[in-house]
């Protein structure tokens, strides 16, 4: 299952020619460090590792959030579903912001790991290659983990809440307006 979950969001990516926004790699490295980042952590069930591979499938591509169910098992369809982020009709960013945050609250400990490995792969990033932005993303991201995501992994939140104050940091000292 974790094979197919990575054929298929390979397959997705590709087929709408999404990139990483930042660098232009193929966006499937994303999700395959995400995946690797979830597969580093002790006793994760599969469901875990082949949601990780699908995380950004249903919210970037043209796959339906009930197709990944009926390939993949409502326990995968429900963690997709608790990643995928709400749509930009829901309202400004802060109330999408309290949407998303509500959801992955709610999600089991295994689905909130992804989360936070998705948070650990997208921050270097965005830091290095959108310094205004990163300050909001960054204080976001750190809200999130304070408030949402604690029953993830517990390594895994320590290095993502350590890459945020980091960053955070970094930034402060450097004269960005944090």
């Amino acid at each position: 299952m974790i094979r197919d979950a990575s054929f298929l969001a390979t397959v997705a990516h590709m087929a709408v020619g999404q990139t990483r926004k930042y660098t232009g790699e193929p966006y499937i490295v994303h999700p395959a460090a995400v995946a690797r980042l979830v597969e580093e952590v002790s006793n994760i069930p599969w469901v875990a590792v082949a949601t990780a591979w699908l995380h950004d499938v249903v919210e970037d591509t043209k796959v339906p959030q009930e197709y990944i169910e009926q390939v993949f098992g409502p326990q995968v369809g429900r963690g997709v579903k608790a990643l995928t982020n709400v749509d930009l009709s829901a309202g400004n960013r802060k109330a999408r912001f309290e949407l998303n945050l509500e959801r992955i609250k709610a999600a089991p400990a295994w689905v909130q790991t992804v989360k936070v490995a998705d948070l650990i792969d997208n921050t270097s990033t965005i830091v290095q290659h959108d310094p205004q932005f990163a300050p909001l993303y960054l204080r976001e991201k750190k809200e999130l983990l304070e408030r949402a995501l604690l029953n993830a992994d517990t390594t895994l939140w320590n290095k993502a809440m350590s890459i945020c104050k980091i960053h955070l940091y970094d930034l402060d000292t450097k004269g960005v307006a944090v």
